[in-house]
Protein backbone atom coordinates (compact mmCIF):
# COMPACT_ATOMS: atom_id res chain seq x y z
CA UNK A 1 0.00 0.00 0.00
CA UNK A 2 1.42 3.25 -0.92
CA UNK A 3 -0.76 6.15 1.16
CA UNK A 4 -3.96 5.89 3.16
CA UNK A 5 -6.04 8.45 2.20
CA UNK A 6 -9.51 10.15 2.48
CA UNK A 7 -11.39 12.73 1.59
CA UNK A 8 -12.43 15.25 3.62
CA UNK A 9 -15.91 17.45 4.51
CA UNK A 10 -15.25 20.84 5.71
CA UNK A 11 -17.98 21.98 8.45
CA UNK A 12 -19.05 25.00 9.19
CA UNK A 13 -17.78 24.25 12.92
CA UNK A 14 -14.21 23.95 11.55
CA UNK A 15 -14.13 27.58 10.46
CA UNK A 16 -12.60 30.38 12.71
CA UNK A 17 -14.01 33.80 12.48
CA UNK A 18 -11.57 34.66 9.27
CA UNK A 19 -13.23 32.16 7.52
CA UNK A 20 -10.64 29.38 7.00
CA UNK A 21 -10.30 26.53 8.82
CA UNK A 22 -9.42 27.05 12.34
CA UNK A 23 -5.95 25.82 12.97
CA UNK A 24 -7.20 23.22 15.94
CA UNK A 25 -9.74 21.70 13.20
CA UNK A 26 -6.25 20.30 11.35
CA UNK A 27 -5.23 18.60 14.30
CA UNK A 28 -8.66 17.00 15.13
CA UNK A 29 -8.69 15.55 11.41
CA UNK A 30 -5.22 14.15 11.42
CA UNK A 31 -5.96 12.55 14.95
CA UNK A 32 -9.33 11.23 13.46
CA UNK A 33 -7.74 10.17 10.47
CA UNK A 34 -4.64 8.11 12.40
CA UNK A 35 -7.48 5.86 14.59
CA UNK A 36 -9.25 5.07 11.54
CA UNK A 37 -6.39 3.84 10.30
CA UNK A 38 -5.43 1.78 13.04
CA UNK A 39 -8.94 0.82 13.44
CA UNK A 40 -8.96 -0.39 9.46
CA UNK A 41 -5.79 -2.45 10.02
CA UNK A 42 -6.86 -4.30 12.98
CA UNK A 43 -5.54 -2.17 15.50
CA UNK A 44 -8.90 -1.29 17.28
CA UNK A 45 -9.88 0.55 20.39
CA UNK A 46 -11.35 -2.71 22.34
CA UNK A 47 -7.58 -4.70 21.37
CA UNK A 48 -5.84 -1.25 22.89
CA UNK A 49 -8.49 -1.47 25.67
CA UNK A 50 -8.31 -5.39 26.38
CA UNK A 51 -4.50 -5.49 26.37
CA UNK A 52 -4.22 -2.01 28.13
CA UNK A 53 -1.91 -0.13 25.55
CA UNK A 54 -2.30 3.31 23.33
CA UNK A 55 -0.75 5.43 21.65
CA UNK A 56 0.80 8.87 23.06
CA UNK A 57 2.07 11.71 21.51
CA UNK A 58 5.00 13.86 22.64
CA UNK A 59 4.73 16.48 19.35
CA UNK A 60 2.53 17.41 17.15
CA UNK A 61 3.17 20.21 14.30
CA UNK A 62 1.59 21.70 11.64
CA UNK A 63 3.12 23.79 8.63
CA UNK A 64 0.05 26.26 6.85
CA UNK A 65 0.75 26.47 3.46
CA UNK A 66 -2.99 26.95 1.81
CA UNK A 67 -6.46 28.61 3.17
CA UNK A 68 -9.07 25.90 3.41
CA UNK A 69 -12.54 27.26 2.89
CA UNK A 70 -15.98 25.86 3.74
CA UNK A 71 -16.59 24.16 0.15
CA UNK A 72 -13.38 22.94 -0.54
CA UNK A 73 -12.71 19.22 -1.31
CA UNK A 74 -9.56 17.84 0.81
CA UNK A 75 -7.85 15.08 0.91
CA UNK A 76 -5.65 13.80 4.07
CA UNK A 77 -2.64 11.90 3.14
CA UNK A 78 -0.93 9.73 5.99
CA UNK A 79 2.25 7.92 5.98
CA UNK A 80 5.38 7.03 8.34
CA UNK A 81 7.97 9.39 8.13
CA UNK A 82 10.08 8.14 10.91
CA UNK A 83 10.50 4.84 13.30
CA UNK A 84 11.96 2.39 15.49
CA UNK A 85 12.48 -1.11 14.32
CA UNK A 86 10.49 -2.20 17.13
CA UNK A 87 7.65 0.45 16.41
CA UNK A 88 8.08 1.66 20.03
CA UNK A 89 8.76 5.59 18.61
CA UNK A 90 7.13 7.00 15.77
CA UNK A 91 6.45 10.08 13.19
CA UNK A 92 3.13 9.83 11.43
CA UNK A 93 2.93 12.64 8.72
CA UNK A 94 -0.16 13.82 7.13
CA UNK A 95 -0.42 16.03 3.88
CA UNK A 96 -3.89 18.20 3.77
CA UNK A 97 -4.03 18.52 -0.60
CA UNK A 98 -7.06 20.80 -1.98
CA UNK A 99 -9.12 19.68 -5.03
CA UNK A 100 -6.35 21.09 -7.42
CA UNK A 101 -3.79 18.66 -5.81
CA UNK A 102 -2.02 21.98 -3.86
CA UNK A 103 -0.59 21.18 -0.35
CA UNK A 104 -2.47 23.20 2.31
CA UNK A 105 -1.19 21.70 5.71
CA UNK A 106 1.83 19.12 6.85
CA UNK A 107 1.12 17.84 10.49
CA UNK A 108 3.76 15.55 11.49
CA UNK A 109 3.16 13.87 15.14
CA UNK A 110 5.86 11.99 17.20
CA UNK A 111 4.75 9.55 19.11
CA UNK A 112 4.65 5.92 20.80
CA UNK A 113 2.92 3.29 23.28
CA UNK A 114 1.79 3.86 27.03
CA UNK A 115 0.80 1.10 29.21
CA UNK A 116 -2.74 2.41 30.47
CA UNK A 117 -2.10 0.78 33.65
CA UNK A 118 1.78 1.45 34.27
CA UNK A 119 1.23 5.07 32.72
CA UNK A 120 4.38 4.60 31.42
CA UNK A 121 6.04 3.60 27.92
CA UNK A 122 5.08 0.48 26.57
CA UNK A 123 7.92 -1.84 26.84
CA UNK A 124 8.17 -4.34 25.02
CA UNK A 125 5.69 -2.86 22.10
CA UNK A 126 2.87 -5.11 21.44
CA UNK A 127 2.94 -7.04 18.59
CA UNK A 128 -0.35 -5.90 17.01
CA UNK A 129 0.73 -2.57 17.30
CA UNK A 130 4.36 -3.49 15.74
CA UNK A 131 2.48 -5.11 12.67
CA UNK A 132 0.39 -2.62 12.31
CA UNK A 133 2.82 0.31 12.22
CA UNK A 134 5.27 -1.77 10.17
CA UNK A 135 2.46 -2.22 7.42
CA UNK A 136 1.82 1.86 7.19
CA UNK A 137 3.13 3.18 3.95
CA UNK A 138 6.26 5.28 4.49
CA UNK A 139 7.04 8.66 2.98
CA UNK A 140 9.64 9.34 0.32
CA UNK A 141 12.23 9.80 2.86
CA UNK A 142 11.41 7.74 5.79
CA UNK A 143 14.05 7.52 8.55
CA UNK A 144 14.65 3.95 10.61
CA UNK A 145 15.73 5.03 13.98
Amino acid sequence: MSVFTKEISIRWSDLDPNFHMRHSAYYDFGAQHRIEILEQQGLTMRIMQQQHFGPVLFREECVFRKEIHMGDTITISTKMGKMKDDASRWTIVHELKNQLGQVCAVLSVDGAWIDTKLRKLASPTPEIAKEVMHAFPKTEDFILL
